[in-house]
């Protein structure tokens, strides 16, 4: 399944020509995946005991995560609605072998034969203590009973996370009389009801702000009942398998360690935060939730004059693609070569596949590169692993495979697609990602490329956005796209002096965000999400809560980051250490790059995230040093060379 080279079927896999290949692809899955549990569990305990389950692993994930991918990006309804079918019913088995008590005991006797361990690489080693972390955290050791309990709890979390991940995107609809009539064209209006479907935030009209806040976050009954539900079967789940709470199980294995470290981190940082906005004079007792995005643009534009439509002109697509080739052949000696897919193994006509390759060591990867704004198509900018890196069994390694999903404007006619700023810092931020998924050389799968501790997962891709705000990187590639004028050195300077303005305010957000989450996760609180959502937010929050609304609902990130939003703070923090101590001076260096892959990039997650920031910064990090580089990024222009 996913061989590049095959034809007929998207992502070269033949079975999914059509939506009912999904079934067939499940179904070979998982009669490889019966007999690669039968040898785990009666081969001799050896390092072919983890490339077992590796392979169990990755027979699983490349069905699982190609459907995760289909789900929510395939323009055919009914490709989605089999990936989702496809995805639960891996889901199911997955959730079942981290309770098979046979196969467990396999890597017991690994990891109990101290002699055996002796013959294992550090990497074989590790690989197999996560696996083992794998059966702890889904009870392994508990009875028959607990065990099925468990297995039943994680796969009703699954339908759970279902139902909220889909009530969270549905649009909120109202009277069209409730009104005024002067502001209903900025919505759509469906016979007699108008539909909300988002915040509007960028409006400049503060009425439509205004009644888009408090329509599209009205509760939802139904929706608050689900994450009630999903917070209470977390909870169960995590003490049943022996934790204090599912905040405790989440971090386990991060950076972070536990949740004390991350309230005693988010609390330092707001205390900081609050200075910073009583220095800058941001603190404004008139303004409400809905403004804060629209003024936070409106202040900086008026500053420093920062309008988009400036800036477009200089950033085509093309001319960035191009920068981010220079950039890597120069940092990383790899660069993009253009593929001519084969019939059926694109979802859409303007997807582009791309290869990677080093120098040396020729093609790393591919990425898919879905790019454009399309009709179904989700607005959100996002990095999909289709199938992970590994050493296979004939010594051949097996190639990775991505797509980048963005909503660029598309060209129209002879107009390029113009990227504004924040669009050239999202394109270098998920190309963040998918260098991390090229580069890793990692002989497991099961940590290959982002497969690693979520709060170092995003290292990579923040770290980007820093070189994506450097006028010596910039001026490389950005051009007029009709004059071939460059874009002038001053304009950069002012885009990023226009960061600073309200930053402290937006930065006080972010503290606010994984605050909520690590509360919901920890210990019951024996009241409403939205009681504890009030009170966060008074606490943390410089703006007050608004009656009648549940932005909770819409915090989709409590799925896929329960108990980890802190790490978008985390990796940012050590992102900026990084880029000051390894490419402030010189964007380019060749050996700091090599040091980045080398350190950082090639081990996935088969090495302790803090060992690999240790290798990088040549030093270890405490969590005060976190809280000082975020602090320390706010108050210095470092993204800039000027």
């Amino acid at each position: 399944i996913l061989s590049p080279l095959c034809s007929q079927g998207l992502f070269g896999v033949p079975e999914l020509s059509g939506p009912a290949g999904f079934q067939m692809a499940q179904h070979q899955a998982l009669r490889e995946a019966e007999f690669l549990v039968h040898k785990a569990c009666t081969h001799p305990p050896g390092a072919v005991t983890v490339e077992t389950f590796d392979q169990l692993s990755d027979s699983l994930c490349r069905v699982a995560d190609l459907a995760d991918f289909i789900k929510v990006a395939h323009p055919d309804a009914a490709f989605r609605e089999a990936a989702e079918r496809t995805c639960v019913e891996i889901g199911t088995v997955v959730e079942i072998l981290n309770t098979n008590v046979d196969l467990c005991q396999s890597l017991k006797n690994l990891l109990g034969n101290e002699a055996v361990l002796a013959t294992l690489d550090s990497d074989t080693r590790r690989v197999a203590e996560l696996f083992m972390f794998d059966f702890e955290i889904s009870g392994i050791h508990l009875d028959y009973s607990k065990r099925s309990k468990a297995v039943a709890l994680n796969v009703k979390l699954l339908d759970l996370y279902h139902v909220f991940l889909s009530g969270s995107q549905l649009p909120n609809a109202i009277d069209k009389q409730v009104l005024p009539e002067h502001i209903r064209h900025c919505f759509s209006i469906d016979g007699n009801r108008v539909q909300i479907s988002g915040l509007h935030a960028d409006s400049p009209n503060e009425l439509v702000r205004e009644a888009a806040y408090k329509i599209f976050l009205y509760p939802n009954t139904s929706l608050l009942l689900c994450l009630d539900e999903l917070l209470a079967c977390r909870h169960e789940l995590a003490t049943l398998v022996g934790y204090e709470s599912f905040a405790h199980r989440a971090l386990k294995g991060t950076m972070a360690k536990t949740p004390g470290k991350i309230i005693r981190a988010t609390s330092k940082d707001f205390k900081m935060m609050k200075e910073m906005k009583k220095k800058t004079h941001t603190t404004n007792p008139e303004v409400m939730p809905w403004d804060h995005a629209y003024l936070s643009s409106a202040i900086r534009t008026e500053m420093f004059n920062i309008d988009p439509s400036i800036y477009s002109p200089y950033f085509s697509l093309g001319a960035c693609m191009e920068g981010l080739n220079c950039l890597f052949t120069q940092l990383l000696g790899v660069y993009f070569q253009a593929e001519q897919p084969k019939m059926g193994e694109l979802w859409s006509e303007d997807v582009r596949k791309l290869a990677v390759v080093h120098e040396t060591e020729g093609v790393l990867g591919y990425i898919y590169c879905d790019f454009f704004r399309r009709l179904d198509k989700p607005h959100q900018d996002c990095h999909f692993t289709i199938r992970g890196g590994r050493l296979r069994d004939d010594g051949v390694y097996q190639l990775p495979v991505v797509v980048l999903m963005l909503s660029l404007p598309p060209p129209s006619g002879r107009t390029p697609s113009l990227l504004t700023p924040s669009m050239v810092e999202n394109l270098f931020h998920e190309m963040g990602h998918a260098m991390h998924s090229m580069l890793g050389r990692t002989h497991y799968q099961h940590v290959t490329g982002t497969r690693c501790s979520t709060d170092f997962a995003e290292v990579p891709s923040i770290l980007m956005e820093y070189f994506a705000s450097d006028y010596r990187v910039l001026s490389q590639f950005a051009r007029h796209y009709q004059t071939g004028e460059p874009l002038p050195e001053n304009l950069v300077s002012r885009l990023c002096e226009s960061k600073r303005v309200c930053s402290a305010a937006d930065t006080q957000l972010q503290i606010f965000y994984a605050a909520l989450d690590q509360v919901y996760h920890g210990k019951p609180q024996y009241r409403s999400t939205t009681d504890i959502l009030r009170e966060m937010q008074e606490k943390f929050y410089g703006l007050p809560y608004v009656n009648d609304t549940a932005w909770q609902l819409r915090f989709s990130h409590l799925v896929g980051y329960g108990a980890k939003y802190y790490s978008y703070l985390m990796s940012r923090a050590v992102a900026s250490m990084v880029w000051r101590q390894c490419f402030l001076q010189d964007p380019f260096s060749r050996v700091m790059g090599e040091r980045y892959r080398r350190e950082m990039l090639a081990h996935g997650g088969s090495k302790e995230p803090v060992l690999m920031v240790q290798g990088m910064l040549q030093k270890t990090p405490t969590i005060e040093d976190f809280v000082d580089a975020l602090v320390l990024d706010l108050n210095t222009n470092v993204k800039s060379s000027v």
